[in-house]
């Protein structure tokens, strides 16, 4: 894989909305002429442990359903993985012309190299640059993928920094 310095990511704790900061920066970074794509959640008001609700493709606004109507037996999380590997297949095209790629988390399917996980590769493997979100728990195994990423505090500031910083480092 290629250097991942490029590579950021929000570390998630509870009371912040991670989701609005991804797509805010996405709007800013469309508006300026940036070639913006991936995928980002949305959750309904869902019920149990385990909260999902779609992944919206960023540049067509398409919605991919997440959401399994009952939980697999044993479990009470309704996450619908065939519907992550749908948003997924369907963003793969889109990373090649991209500027910056926005991938929603970094999570349980991701370590198991299934939901985004090959847009992740993808991306990382063109050298695109890519921001996304990681809760603590997958924080280490995140950091053996990109161990060159770069954390940022959720604030528009650093995060349109970051972008401007990686934007250069393609352009050099």
């Amino acid at each position: 894989m290629n250097d991942t310095s490029n590579i950021a990511f929000l570390t998630t704790s509870d009371g912040q909305d991670w989701q609005a900061s991804l797509a805010e920066a996405a709007a800013r970074w469309r508006k300026a002429g940036g070639s913006v794509v991936g995928v980002l959640s949305a959750t309904p008001d869902a019920q149990g442990s385990c909260r999902v609700g779609y992944l919206r493709d960023i540049a067509s606004g398409q919605k991919f359903s997440i959401q399994l109507d009952n939980p697999p037996e044993g479990t009470n999380c309704h996450l619908d993985t065939a519907g992550m590997d749908a948003a997924c297949q369907f963003l793969l095209s889109q990373i090649s012309t991209a500027d910056v790629v926005i991938l929603s988390k970094f999570g349980k399917t991701e370590i198991t190299q299934h939901g985004l996980w090959a847009a992740f590769l993808t991306a990382a493997e063109a050298g695109k640059p890519i921001i996304t979100t990681v809760s603590p728990r997958q924080r280490n195994i995140w950091l053996q993928f990109a161990p060159g990423a770069c954390e940022l505090t959720p604030d528009a500031h650093a995060i349109d920094l970051w972008w401007q910083t990686a934007r250069s480092r393609l352009a050099a």
